[in-house]
């Protein structure tokens, strides 16, 4: 069981607020998201379509005054089509450099998994590098570059599976889910989500993003908490039922988001708590089993049974 939500920093209380007007009952979910951009990482959203996944990236750009560029993924998407080109003039002569949709701040590439494999890698340099190569040519990118990718479940008809390097470049995943009653009501009656998403007001600034990750470098994490973290990896490696277990990235990952949320709830240093709250979302999308049992229920189990730091 996750502990009581803390109290946020004004920061994360605004964003949260403001996102929540738009996306009306996932405050957990906008947290998580808000951490992820804090945190200078990249967001994977997996789940059923019509929940908001789309919402939740367009208010994420919306609430910084960030460049937003939509990416709908097709089975016939071409890495050309996310990355850009060299075109050719004719009245010139020359080849010049066309940017796709990925020179932006905030990037949806929704429904990754419907796009083909060699389409998914033209993202692997943008999302691990922030830059582009094109005709031996590199491109950066603009600074923050933040992907919000989203997915159908496995078992959605014209998928392909994302790769481990694939799923390891995001930092968090997290679902969305169905709303609770009262909420849906609402949203069903008002219907005016992405109306209010496209006249939402910007609450923050990039130069508070900036300042935001910077005290998250601050932010201060034990020897034992970290020690803590990579002996959970190792549990995860040498579990019975894990094919694949936890890399030293994905325990990296972990400790960044981990002094991400420590920042998003005002304090200047990490808490076991904080592990708890985060393991799953940080985890659960890299690791593979042997089974087609649930990721979440081995990493609670390994959780439960190793002793947390005080």
């Amino acid at each position: 069981m996750l502990p009581p939500r803390a109290p946020m920093s004004p920061l994360a209380t605004q964003l949260v607020s403001a996102i929540g007007q738009c996306l009306r009952g996932k405050d957990a979910a906008i947290e998580l998201a808000v951490t992820t951009l804090l945190a200078s990482g990249h967001l994977l959203i997996e789940d059923r379509p019509g929940v908001g996944k789309t919402l939740l990236a367009k208010c994420l750009a919306r609430a910084f005054a960030l460049p937003f560029q939509r990416l709908q993924c097709t089975a016939d998407l071409l890495p050309s089509d996310i990355t850009g080109a060299q075109i050719w003039q004719p009245k010139t002569g020359e080849l010049v450099f066309r940017p796709g949709p990925v020179f932006t701040s905030v990037l949806l590439a929704d429904e990754l998994n419907r796009t083909p494999p060699r389409t998914q890698s033209a993202l692997l340099e943008c999302m691990a590098e922030r830059r582009v190569t094109i005709d031996r040519t590199t491109h950066a990118l603009p600074d923050p570059f933040f992907v919000v990718a989203t997915q159908n479940p496995g078992t959605a008809a014209g998928t392909y599976p994302l790769p481990e390097n694939q799923l390891d470049r995001f930092l968090l995943r997290v679902q969305i889910g169905h709303l609770d009653a009262e909420h849906e009501i609402d949203v069903v009656a008002s219907e005016d989500g992405h109306r209010q998403a496209d006249e939402m007001p910007a609450v923050a600034s990039r130069d508070d993003l900036l300042r935001a990750r910077a005290a998250i470098e601050q932010v201060r994490c034990t020897r034992e908490l970290v020690a803590f973290m990579v002996l959970l990896a190792n549990r995860t490696r040498t579990a019975t039922d894990v094919l694949q277990g936890v890399s030293t990235r994905g325990a990296q990952a972990l400790h960044r988001a981990c002094r991400a949320r420590a920042f998003v709830h005002g304090r200047a240093f990490v808490v076991p708590d904080d592990v708890r709250a985060l393991l799953l979302p940080a985890w659960s999308h890299r690791i593979t089993l042997r089974t087609g049992d649930c990721a979440d229920a081995v990493l609670q189990q390994i959780l439960a049974e190793t002793p947390m730091p005080e």
